[in-house]
């Protein structure tokens, strides 16, 4: 049975709500990257409910869940600490004042108590909108205007960052020096000039730029490590290096921690790889599954917003359900020896992917942290988004991510995404998933 037959038969009445939507919801769902055109083919899951490490769909069917919501699940659905304290909370306080209220407080110094090198934090309602405000509240601290950033990190959906993701090399140019490539219709071509976009991976490149603008630029924007192209891990030295390039130039580093946030360590990429920033964006994994998001800093780097002279505003910051899910995702997180379990949970299932693929002869190696990781379908290493373009087979994954679905193993569609394990996934979810793997992976052995 073909994949699109034995997919069919599954999910008849999934189609029909793929149906119905489309004619309300532009595209039939309430996000492009839901839609197949993002690799949902030939329609996306409509999931009827979610609890632990597991879905089900609305034809019954389910799943265990390396989806996790595209990264906040990151203490699965329905967390019944967390969820309960939203809930009390809404009873008993509101949802939203206009007014600073004492748990708003709480949740704030138990995210600078967890995360090293932040002093202060104010919550937002998306990873975009914190990443716009540090890129804008550097521009502000530092009176410059260029900002530094990486082919294949993705920072959100505005126009000042949403440049040279999973770029068309031809269109980037050499890799030596790329040039800025807007990723959609709409945005202004004029902040092509704000923008200096750099391979990843690259000191060279980066050490020529910083030392011939070095005064120009503001700050430098990246993800810890990347987890919007697959997974690529920085090589030793690099955040270092970028660390010690701003300081010595008088311009901001910037995390974007809003995958890598509270994700395989309680204090994120920062106490991970031991590298401090002077901005930090969180999202996905800050309220355990809850929209909220945060940009925390140095208590320098976040003076003019201390003071006002700088206006980070917003009617749902600091919301009640935002706030009680924080408090109660950093209580959670607490817990001892969480992340080593669940870290080594991963590192189990990455491992043993990787064992099967290669026992079977298909060219694929692991790359991750334990609670996030990616199957690269790879001859070589991938160490940046040209690498990622040219090397990766995206036809093998696809394959692969297909023979999982209809076994019951739900992950995303496209190479370029991840494996993301939640803090609640279990022994027998690992086993259940390498057992699936095994069938999925012969089948796409046979076929490549």
């Amino acid at each position: 049975m073909t994949f699109t037959t034995a997919f069919a038969e599954r999910t008849v009445a999934t189609k029909a709500l793929f149906e119905r939507a489309k004619v309300t919801i532009p595209g039939g769902a309430g996000s492009t990257a839901r839609l197949p055109r993002n690799g949902w083919k030939p329609y996306p899951l409509f999931m009827a409910e979610g609890q632990g490490s597991r879905l089900r769909d609305v034809d019954g069917n389910e799943y265990i869940d390396y989806l996790l919501g595209l990264g906040p699940m990151i203490l699965g659905h329905r967390h019944p600490q967390v969820t309960q304290a939203v809930t009390d909370a809404v009873a008993e306080l509101g949802t939203c004042f206009g007014l600073p209220y004492e748990l708003e407080i709480e949740a704030a110094e138990k995210v600078v108590a967890a995360v090293p090198g932040i002093d202060q934090v104010r919550f937002t309602n998306s990873g975009s909108e914190a990443v716009g405000t540090a890129v804008r509240l550097a521009r502000a601290t530092t009176g410059r205007r260029l900002i530094v950033r990486f082919e294949g990190h993705y920072h959100g959906w505005q126009d000042t960052v949403y440049w040279s993701n999973h770029v068309d090399p031809e269109l980037a140019g050499p890799i030596d020096h790329p040039r800025p490539v807007a990723m959609g219709g709409g945005v202004p071509a004029e902040l092509q000039d704000t923008l200096v976009v750099l391979n990843w991976n690259d000191p060279e490149s980066f050490i020529a730029l910083m030392e011939t603008r070095g005064h120009e630029v503001a700050a430098v924007l990246t993800e810890p490590a990347v987890f919007n192209t697959g997974c690529i891990l920085p090589e030793p030295g690099y955040l270092e290096l970028l660390r010690e390039q701003t300081r010595k130039h008088g311009a901001l580093l910037i995390f974007d921690e809003v995958i890598t946030g509270f994700r395989f360590a309680r204090g994120g990429a920062q106490e991970w790889f031991g590298v401090t920033a002077d901005l930090v964006t969180y999202a996905k994994g800050i309220g355990g599954g809850f929209p909220v998001a945060a940009i925390g800093g140095t208590n320098e780097a976040m003076r003019l917003i201390a003071d006002g002279t700088y206006s980070h505003s917003g009617t749902y910051n600091a919301n009640v359900v935002q706030c009680a899910a924080v408090s109660a995702t950093m209580d959670v997180l607490a817990e001892p020896g969480l992340y080593e379990r669940q870290r080594a949970l991963g590192n189990r299932l990455a491992r043993g992917l990787e064992g099967i693929a290669t026992a079977k002869g298909i060219d694929a190696y692991v790359e991750g942290i334990g609670t996030v990781f990616q199957l690269w379908f790879a001859d070589r290493p991938i160490r940046n988004w040209r690498d990622a373009a040219a090397h990766a087979r995206e036809d093998i994954f696809t394959r692969w991510y297909e023979e999982m679905i209809v076994r019951g193993v739900l992950f995303h569609p496209l190479q370029f995404e991840n494996l993301f394990v939640s803090l609640v996934h279990t022994d027998e979810d690992i086993d259940a998933t390498l057992n699936a793997a095994e069938d999925a992976l012969s089948v796409v052995a046979r076929e490549f």
